[in-house]
């Protein structure tokens, strides 16, 4: 490839990685829209909620997921990540992240988040996930109090049961994805997605301009609708 070309490439991939995480329809798919008001954001809590509810009681995920209680520290919940490509792809979507307090165990109003990442090569489908990734070290907590971190580079990722059973033991990473998958995908890889803070998302519900740390470690803000994830958590 020759340099102008490389520089062209490299201009698209980092346009396409800036379309997942803001929620621009990619070649193949679309990842869902950044939510504007709190309605919207409300909606992803509450679908935050069935998300955890239901890999918890699926057998498939939810003994592994008990297996990790004693070590998680915070739970991310996407309910719905998008991957989509005709050769140019992406991967994304909106989610929340959970904090438990370790003196009182108690879990944090959430803080939103976007996730996504972009590729290109031989690929070609789409799928649909429901996805937890459970965060099981300090490290993978910190990376999630900086406006964005990569999985696999700033935090260690392994992968949990994805509908196929069974249990993950001597884990070494930093964070445990666990997910449902529905639809077919051949070809790409989410290694390398991006984690970002979704400033838009946080002042859309609590009121305010917030950072996470505001959120999930000074507890400076609250949301009564929030509730009912931070009780489906507390079972977990």
């Amino acid at each position: 490839m020759r340099f102008c070309e490389q520089q062209r490439f490299g201009i698209f991939t980092r346009a396409l990685l800036a379309a997942v995480l803001t929620g621009t329809v990619v070649a193949g798919g679309a990842v869902p829209a950044l939510a504007e008001g709190s309605v919207e954001q409300q909606q992803l809590v509450d679908k935050s909620k069935l998300t955890l509810e239901g890999l918890l009681a699926d057998p498939s995920t939810g003994p592994a997921l008990r297996d990790l209680r004693k070590e998680t520290k915070a739970i991310y919940i996407v309910p719905q990540f998008v991957r989509g490509a005709f050769v140019f792809g992406g991967a994304g979507g909106s989610g929340v992240l959970l904090v438990r307090d370790e003196a009182t165990k108690k879990w944090s109003e959430p803080a939103f988040y976007n996730i996504g990442s972009a590729s290109f090569g031989l690929q070609a489908g789409g799928d649909v996930s429901e996805m937890i990734i459970v965060v099981v070290t300090q490290r993978g907590l910190e990376q999630f109090y900086r406006n964005e971190f990569k999985l696999g580079l700033d935090a260690g990722m392994a992968i949990g049961p994805v509908g196929e059973g069974g249990g993950v033991k001597g884990i070494t990473a930093d964070l445990v994805g666990y997910a449902k998958k529905k639809g077919a995908f051949v070809g790409m890889s989410v290694d390398g997605s991006i984690i970002a803070v979704s400033d838009a998302s946080n002042e859309a519900y609590y009121g305010k301009p917030v950072r996470p740390t505001d959120i999930v470690v000074k507890h400076a803000v609250s949301n009564p609708k929030s509730a009912d994830l931070r009780n489906a958590a507390a079972k977990f």
